[in-house]
């Protein structure tokens, strides 16, 4: 572990550490949990100072979230929904399908009181292979899909600009889904007067968020994966011709991630509680790209799309 004031990095044997999350109960509790690009899902131990492979996805985990029986529900870009036992690695398909056809892109999930699982699918044209390619043609064909615990799935949701993180609310009144691509969270309403209706939780976000996940404060944390690119945003109001046509460029040449860390907190209200921009270069570790957040008691996990490390911040 690399240390800095209050910021550390925690390497782990595997690129990508997309998503973190928190451990709860017995063996887990305190402990967290990370998957990377090559299919590994990993248990840190709460001080950092132990990192175990658990289990293999075969496959490229994305968000993580702990269910009712403790183990882990992975949302996996290649192979959908999967229930992984943390104490022997055992991996459960749930389900790759949403009406017969093969979701593309898995990606985050939140998981109600009662079992219920709300889960994005980002695009049904692009793969995570080629997430650029959707966030610059800017397809809007991400969903929110939720899985009731007799296993039926709706769409209660699609047409989003890049689905990406889900989250409930404390009392689970709302969920909401991270738009990446117009660079919101939506709001859909789960109870009350308002149930059924659509609004957004935030907008005009400083960049574009990734996962969201509610805190152990009840606030709904949003990654800032990257700052608004100019570029990008000229393209996705332009003629669909020159954004395929960007999407074809030499990698050296397409718009690149600017290379921050930075996490946001709001309230049910929409109102930024939290608003951690951090310059690591300051503190004299290196980390960008966050695209995981889990705040748990006064401590702000993150995870990257392309470290090989997660990361921690005490408030």
């Amino acid at each position: 572990m690399s240390r800095a004031e209050s910021f550390s990095v925690i390497p782990v044997p595997g690129p990508g550490a997309e998503d973190v999350v928190v451990g709860l109960s017995g063996a887990d509790e305190g402990a967290v949990f990370t998957g990377t690009e090559d299919g590994s899902i990993f248990r840190i131990s709460h001080d950092g100072g132990k990192v175990d492979r658990i289990a293999q996805t075969q496959g490229r985990p994305l968000g993580l979230e702990i269910d009712l029986d403790g183990r882990l529900l992975v949302c996996d870009a290649h192979r959908g929904l999967l229930r992984v036992d943390t104490s022997n690695g055992a991996v459960e398909a749930v389900t790759a399908e949403v009406g017969g056809t093969p979701m593309k892109f898995c990606n985050n999930a939140a998981i109600a009181s009662d079992g219920t699982v709300w889960f994005s699918d980002s695009s049904t044209k692009f793969g995570i292979e080629d997430w650029k390619s959707d966030f610059v043609q800017h397809t809007r064909t991400g969903r929110l899909m939720r899985l009731d615990v007799d296993g039926t799935i709706t769409v209660v949701l699609d047409g989003l600009a890049f689905a990406n993180g889900v989250a409930l609310s404390k009392d689970e009144d709302f969920v909401v889904v991270a738009e990446t691509g117009a660079r919101t969270v939506v709001r859909r309403w789960l109870t009350g007067n308002r149930a059924g209706m659509r609004d957004l939780l935030c907008q005009g976000l400083p960049g574009y968020p990734d996962n969201v996940a509610r805190g152990s404060d009840g606030l709904i944390w949003v990654t800032i994966a990257s700052p608004t690119d100019p570029v990008v945003e000229r393209l996705q109001r332009g003629p669909v011709k020159l954004r395929k046509l960007a999407t074809m460029l030499p990698d050296k040449l397409q718009p690149k991630p600017k290379e921050t860390v930075r996490v946001q907190a709001y309230d049910g209200e929409g109102v930024l509680v939290h608003d951690l921009d951090i310059d690591v270069a300051e503190h004299g570790v290196s980390y960008h790209m966050v695209t995981g957040v889990r705040e748990h008691e006064g401590r702000v996990w993150m995870g990257s799309l392309h470290e090989a490390a997660v990361a921690v911040w005490d408030l």
